[in-house]
């Protein structure tokens, strides 16, 4: 077996222990969760789990940061249709809301939320690093975008920022709101209804004129 074989089998290995990590954290809680089970559901030998990672703790901070990250790129990817300046703006902004409240009514990120939450009061790094691997990435993200439809005379903002800002907040709070702060799905019937309410608001005060 080549070395490069080898690697790659460590890799797919480790991300199979944080995945199993995340799903046990997320069923039993912290607290009830053990190393075994985490073990079992990898499909590796508890020591295994060891040798990858050192602790319990260590386990859930690195499959909390794993699933913020997975989180985060399934956001990014769904505001990548508002690179194109050329495309219609409206359709592109509800396009790209209706995906942004799917990523996050998904399985994984409502027990990302739910994980983060019920741990605060152990770890409340915890919630900083969900935060800057998914909200704050996003607006960061969508704040560009935002800027380049602006120039392009799409949109008008002096300041992209907190108009990515807002943009969120009107996508998060009824989805909250809807979701029962975010515990259980949303029909994507309602995640539409949400979206299109979302855009007709922004571009009431975005809109190129």
């Amino acid at each position: 077996m080549t070395a490069a074989a080898t690697g790659r089998g460590r890799i797919d290995k480790r991300r199979a222990i944080l995945d199993a990590a995340f799903t046990v954290f997320a069923r039993r809680g912290y607290a009830q969760a053990c190393v075994q089970e985490i073990a079992d559901v990898a499909g590796v030998a508890k020591p295994t789990v060891y040798n990858h990672l050192n602790d319990k703790e260590t386990l859930l901070r690195h499959a909390v940061e794993a699933a913020a990250g997975i989180v985060g790129a399934d956001c990014l990817d769904a505001i990548a249709g508002l690179r194109d300046t050329d495309a219609d703006c409206e359709a592109a902004l509800r396009a790209s809301a209706l995906r942004m409240l799917k990523v996050c009514n998904s399985e994984r990120a409502r027990a990302l939320r739910a994980l983060t939450f019920a741990q605060l009061s152990a770890f409340p790094d915890l919630a900083e690093t969900v935060g800057e691997r998914t909200s704050r990435r996003l607006a960061e993200a969508l704040a560009d975008r935002l800027a380049r439809l602006t120039l392009a005379g799409r949109l008008r903002t002096d300041d992209p920022q907190i108009a990515a800002e807002q943009f969120l907040a009107l996508l998060s709070g009824p989805l909250e709101a809807r979701s029962h702060l975010g515990t259980k799905a949303t029909p994507v019937s309602e995640l539409k209804v949400i979206a299109d309410a979302a855009v007709r608001t922004f571009l009431a005060a975005y809109a190129a004129v």
